[in-house]
């Protein structure tokens, strides 16, 4: 498999960590949205949405968008899952990935910001865009996760994918994480997880020096 991907892009974190917790190695092709690269249409050819991640499965399909990239992982590797057996469980797994993707991230992704700048939002106002709404987003997670190891249990599951980056964007724009115990229990358990580990932006090839 192959992951197109850039270092700091939650969306690619989280499809890192679940390739990692499944034991599944992607060959990691760097796509750096600083230049451009990714509205270029080499990478146009791969991924028309000009976004990432991408994933080339070994069969040869292109895969795009994190949700659905996980999906096939969970459906197509599910020897290690990332979802609990309980229904009830599985739809709050669900719900706290889907707060992360639809109403957390999508509100500071770079192409948000930089509309907000085009309208005329100052650097101070566009930080206060986005500590608003990670803020509101992560105070519901804190309510929605469960009082084990990890979001709902004790190991890393779907919720904890979509979490961690998260919090790494959090940290990324200043944005306080001290009101929130819970998640900080399951971050510092993160810390110390050799998938989390191995995906956290600052192991990857294109990472800065």
């Amino acid at each position: 498999m192959e992951l197109f991907a850039y270092y700091r892009s939650t969306s690619s974190y989280r499809v890192r960590i679940a390739l990692a917790l499944k034991g599944l190695d992607a060959l990691v092709v760097p796509i750096n949205l600083l230049s451009g690269e990714h509205r270029q249409p080499a990478y146009r050819a791969i991924n028309p949405q000009g976004r990432v991640p991408a994933l080339r499965t070994d069969e040869g399909s292109v895969l795009i968008q994190s949700p659905a990239i996980i999906e096939y992982l969970e459906e197509c590797y599910p020897a290690v899952p990332l979802l609990s057996q309980s229904l009830v469980t599985r739809a709050h797994e669900r719900a706290v990935a889907a707060l992360v993707a639809c109403d957390i991230h999508p509100l500071h992704n770079v192409s948000v910001l930089n509309q907000l700048r085009q309208l005329g939002q100052d650097e101070e106002q566009v930080a206060q865009w986005i500590g608003h709404w990670i803020t509101q987003g992560l105070a519901a997670i804190e309510q929605l996760i469960g009082d084990s190891d990890y979001c709902f249990g004790s190991e890393p599951g779907l919720a904890d994918v979509y979490l961690i980056p998260q919090l790494y964007a959090a940290e990324r724009f200043n944005v306080s994480l001290a009101a929130y115990p819970r998640i900080a229990r399951v971050a510092a358990l993160a810390e110390q997880h050799p998938a989390f580990i191995k995906a956290h932006p600052a192991n990857q090839p294109d990472t800065p020096t």
